[in-house]
């Protein structure tokens, strides 16, 4: 369950009570073409790095990238090395190349879900975004720190809201945790899958109420979580 300070947060930026909280991210955002980038004021694709991830990379390339090339030369000199030159061997089949949007989210970025891509992290350095929805409202919401604790994140500010006509939530209850997605389809026919479900508990009440049916089930949005 959400700490008492983030649902007092949410409570106030949203002037109610929500009826779902979730905090969630996108697994992986895709690089939109450069002119509709630069159109839409060439905000962050990426999130801001948090210091340790630099003093992580600064360790390996000191310690681990001096062993892995000592160990290669001597593999070279003990002659351990594959030097199968076969032409099947040096080019095997390749996968498909995967979707220029990731499956993350329909790909036109003109619509809806395209341009709530483009804001997207331009707004907050951290992945992390607390997902809410009222009776009549679904929102995003982002904690402008580097650093974010999804249960003690008081400071977490409005980013963006859509009218509960003008999205719908599909989820399905009982997906394994770590792993669980659920998608916003707009009424543009645009769409979005969201991940990382940061909070299993609140992770499992959220998919369970969104995946219905229920009574309080209104145009995507339930009004009791």
């Amino acid at each position: 369950m959400a700490k008492r300070k983030v649902l007092r947060r949410a409570r106030k930026i949203l002037g109610e009570e929500p009826t779902l909280l979730v905090w969630c991210g996108i697994r992986g955002i895709p690089r939109p073409p450069k002119e509709i980038h630069r159109a839409a004021g060439k905000g962050r694709l990426k999130p801001g790095r948090h210091w340790t991830f630099y003093l992580g990379a600064v360790l390996f390339c000191v310690v681990v990238v001096p062993y892995l090339l000592m160990d290669l030369l001597s593999q070279k000199l003990n002659g351990n090395l594959d030097r199968d030159t076969r032409p099947d061997a040096r080019t095997p089949d390749r996968p498909t190349a995967p979707a220029p949007h990731n499956g993350v989210f329909d790909g036109d970025w003109d619509l809806t879900a395209g341009q709530l891509l483009l804001r997207w992290y331009g707004t907050s350095p951290n992945r992390a975004r607390l997902f809410l929805a009222t009776r009549d409202r679904v929102c995003f919401a982002a904690s402008p720190r580097r650093r974010v604790l999804p249960r003690s994140a008081g400071d977490v500010r409005l980013v963006t809201e859509f009218r509960s006509d003008e999205v719908r939530i599909e989820a399905e209850a009982g997906q394994p945790r770590g792993f669980a997605e659920f998608r916003l389809r707009f009424t543009d026919g645009s769409w979005l899958s969201l991940g990382n479900l940061a909070d299993s508990d609140d992770a499992d009440r959220f998919l369970r109420a969104v995946a219905g049916p229920y009574p309080g089930r209104r145009q995507g949005v339930v009004s009791g979580a």
